[in-house]
């Protein structure tokens, strides 16, 4: 990914381990309140995404590792909670998004448009037709966010062929449950702004969540298949990107 500039914002690659620390600094703080290093064996295999403003400050990172071939997705950091063999039959180079986090004292929702237009550019030079990834909700209980999954199930399931199936030990099948009608606005504000940004992109989720214990939330399977996002989108985000 080249270094990216708009807005009074940076996003650039991490090019050292003074880079690597600080963002494993910042995932540490966003994920468990507390100063620290979070790392897990992916690191190594990913690039490390930086967001920054023009004085050095960090403001939010994430990971990316780009699949040539959508076989390897059974290589992913998702492929370790859901059974993924359905998708890699899928046709083009698949991107995985992780670790997506920001400062938690950050409320400038611009941090997140700037990261989806430099990940637009990067989407669009390696002719990505799918970005996936783990989108985390804060907790491990469902009830809190009742309204988010039942929307989910009525309204953002996987397509059949991609839907992928449970792996991990402790699930909550929230598709299996009895439909109700979700409070839409307060189904909005319960979820995570990066889970509404793919879905307001024509994203899909899997149909259940997985109790990630170790990080204390519980998370969905979400992809984003790049041709089917809207064409009044698509023009939004490559103008961002330009």
């Amino acid at each position: 990914m080249q270094t990216f500039e708009k807005g009074g914002y940076r996003v650039r690659v991490a090019v050292d381990a003074a880079d690597v620390r600080a963002a494993r600094g910042l995932r540490h703080k966003a994920f468990f309140g507390t100063e620290g290093q979070d790392s897990d064996p992916f690191d190594a295999q990913c690039s490390q995404i930086l967001l920054e403003d023009f004085g050095g400050r960090l403001l939010g990172c994430f990971r990316l590792q780009l699949l040539a071939q959508s076989a390897d997705i059974t290589k992913s950091y998702a492929a370790q909670f859901y059974a993924l063999e359905a998708l890699a039959g899928f046709d083009g180079p698949l991107l995985e998004l992780g670790r997506f986090c920001v400062d938690p004292a950050l409320r400038d929702p611009d941090v997140l448009r700037i990261a989806w237009a430099a990940l637009t550019r990067y989407v669009d030079e390696n002719a990505v037709k799918m970005l996936f990834g783990c989108v985390s909700f804060a907790g491990v209980t469902p009830e809190p966010y009742q309204d988010s999954f039942a929307l989910l199930r009525a309204r953002h399931l996987a397509p059949p062929p991609w839907q992928p199936g449970v792996k991990a030990r402790r699930v909550v099948r929230f598709a299996a449950r009895a439909p109700v009608r979700p409070d839409l606005k307060r189904a909005l504000a319960q979820m995570p702004p990066l889970l509404r940004s793919y879905l307001a992109m024509g994203g899909w989720v899997s149909d259940h969540a997985v109790v990630d214990a170790h990080l204390g939330t519980l998370h969905v399977f979400t992809g984003l298949e790049v041709g089917a996002i809207p064409p009044a989108r698509q023009r939004l985000l490559r103008s961002l990107a330009a």
